[in-house]
């Protein structure tokens, strides 16, 4: 595997204290040594077969592409992994490299819950020492993944600095990976990061397009025209994504949450809206102000809710290979109900907004064009969310209109 430094173009980089510089550099050696050994390989591919539990369908959904009048959806069932997402997948690999690094204390971050919870399981497999940072607005919405983290093995550390979300958790971790790099092993949950996490979460997630393209050409014998999924920082959406690339004829889509709506101030629409800068050790298109300081940010759902998106992703947008749309948390909604409603799957209210964009797509196409919308993540997490939050007084929707449809 070619090592390119660290860059997508004019995006990436690694842009880190000198007391990171060291460790960081440690962790590339590894990764790009163990990537092409034959033994890490196999083990790693055992383990996504028996643990994981890939790989994972590729289903198509009749009764919703019924209902659209449109091009047919597929959904790639990230959903039915181990721990119930698409983050395993790089957790088996990254706990794999640390095992061989020798590392016994291992950090993460998480929003959703959904890497911490990730993390949290291959440690108790691996019998590993294991901590979770986590904004304590994240705390509170995700609490039934704080238990299931708790219940692994793990300690939750309750971030209560900045707007104590999914930005404020990597800081801490940044911060305690400087203190204790000599023992630790970072495990970075996205597509994010300085050089080699971007490039090496990539790599582990890949695992979801190689499949899909190998299913979608034994089902329908040709590629898809397009590929969606939602982007936060975005490892779900790059690991379906890369397969791809080369293949002109299928189109990218890039989902990114729009919050109450890209007019106003509470999204998370980093490629839409935002402008090129640095954060958290990275070069990337970010929502920043004047003074290149993060700007706070809103999504519904609390693994989208990052000021920045991965520099892969940034350079796909920049060259033009990829089209990046936004949802707005209503929109989402609508996803969540509709999939729910007509293929008995309730998805990840992170993979609802691609959901919701493969249903806008499908309908203005015809019947012979075919879509693959990643279903990140099963949507067990945020149903109590989602219900709490319509029965908020001050809550802006009607649940009954998305039960209606």
């Amino acid at each position: 595997m070619k090592n390119n430094g660290g860059y997508f173009g004019e995006f990436g980089g690694r842009f880190v204290p000198p007391a990171l510089e060291k460790s960081l550099q440690e962790l590339e050696d590894a990764f790009y040594r163990y990537i092409e050994d034959p033994e890490f390989q196999a083990e790693l591919k055992q383990l996504y077969k028996d643990y994981v539990g890939r790989e994972s369908l590729l289903y198509y959904a009749d009764r919703l592409t019924k209902e659209i009048g449109g091009a047919k959806i597929y959904f790639k069932r990230e959903d039915l992994n181990h721990t119930g997402a698409h983050k395993i997948n790089n957790a088996i690999g990254q706990i794999l490299l640390a095992k061989k690094m020798g590392k016994k204390r291992i950090i993460a971050e998480t929003g959703a819950g959904q890497h911490g919870v990730a993390t949290a399981t291959v440690c108790a497999y691996f019998g590993l020492e294991c901590i979770i940072y986590m904004g304590e607005i994240d705390v509170k919405r995700q609490a039934l993944n704080v238990f299931r983290m708790e219940l692994l093995g793990a300690k939750v550390v309750s971030v209560t600095t900045g707007t104590k979300t999914l930005k404020d958790a990597v800081d801490a971790a940044l911060d305690d990976y400087v203190t204790n790099y000599a023992d630790t092993f970072y495990l970075l949950g996205s597509a994010v990061g300085p050089h080699p996490y971007p490039t090496m979460v990539r790599e582990f997630q890949s695992i979801i397009g190689k499949e899909a393209r190998q299913q979608i050409l034994e089902k329908e014998k040709r590629l898809p025209d397009y590929v969606i999924a939602c982007v936060g920082g975005g490892s779900n959406a790059i690991g379906l994504f890369y397969p791809f690339l080369e293949d002109q004829s299928v189109k990218i889509i890039g989902v990114e949450p729009a919050g109450f709506g890209l007019d106003t101030p509470d999204h998370a629409a980093s490629i839409s809206k935002g402008t090129v800068g640095t954060i958290h050790g990275f070069k990337c298109y970010t929502l920043q102000d004047e003074k290149n300081e993060p700007l706070p940010v809103h999504s519904i759902a609390a693994g989208l809710d990052y000021p920045g998106v991965g520099p892969e992703h940034s350079y796909i947008h920049a060259s033009g290979r990829g089209k990046y749309t936004a949802v707005t948390d209503e929109e989402a909604l609508e996803g969540f109900f509709a999939l729910s409603r007509t293929e008995g799957i309730i998805p990840a209210i992170e993979s609802s907004h691609a959901v919701y964009e493969g249903m806008r797509l499908a309908k203005s196409l015809d019947k012979d064009k075919i879509i693959i919308v990643n279903l990140s993540g099963r949507g067990d997490k945020d149903v109590e969310q989602v219900k709490a939050f319509f029965e908020d007084p001050n809550c802006p929707y009607d649940m009954k209109k998305f039960l209606k449809k």
